[in-house]
């Protein structure tokens, strides 16, 4: 019932809006309205069309895509750089810890592994001693873009 009063309320007020433009049709702030919103669709429908464009989403690219692979994907350019710059400065931390591991004559490079997500370090392996696990994590810790160490480092005495 509600609903059935909905649908009428909603038909008296548009008939009431399409009465009141055709009857005030030939006023100035109706005709100046009703330019404004021309305008306004205009501008919106070409924003649509350029971004549809931008992104490659005619009709037939998007079925031809579909027949394709199944999927439609597409990523804005400015994620896709960022996805970018996120991997390079990851692998930036990754290749600096290294090579302070290389540097380091307490730390084997061989014996951890490091590897960076996020600016957040993993480091796993195997030291001779937990001093050494606190040393890995430090040296992590004090390179440029790491935000978090995690070490899964294990204490395994020498032989």
């Amino acid at each position: 019932m509600r609903a059935f009063i909905a649908l009428f309320l909603g038909l008296i007020i548009g008939a009431a809006v399409v009465w009141f433009i055709f009857t005030n049709q030939g006023s100035p702030r109706v005709k100046q309205a009703q330019e404004k919103v021309e305008g306004a669709a205009k501008s919106a429908g070409g924003a649509v069309e350029d971004e549809l464009h931008k992104l490659n989403l005619r009709p037939e690219t998007i079925k031809d895509e579909l027949a394709r692979t199944g999927q439609v994907v597409r990523r804005k350019a400015q994620e896709a750089g960022k996805a970018i710059a996120d991997a390079t400065a990851d692998a930036r931390i990754t290749a600096a810890i290294k090579a302070k591991l290389l540097a380091s004559p307490e730390l084997s490079a061989l014996n951890i592994s490091v590897n960076t997500t996020g600016g957040v370090v993993t480091l796993s392996g195997h030291v001779a001693s937990a001093d050494d696990v606190g040393k890995a994590v430090l040296l992590a810790m004090q390179t440029d873009g790491v935000s978090e160490v995690i070490s899964t480092i294990q204490v395994q005495a020498k032989r």
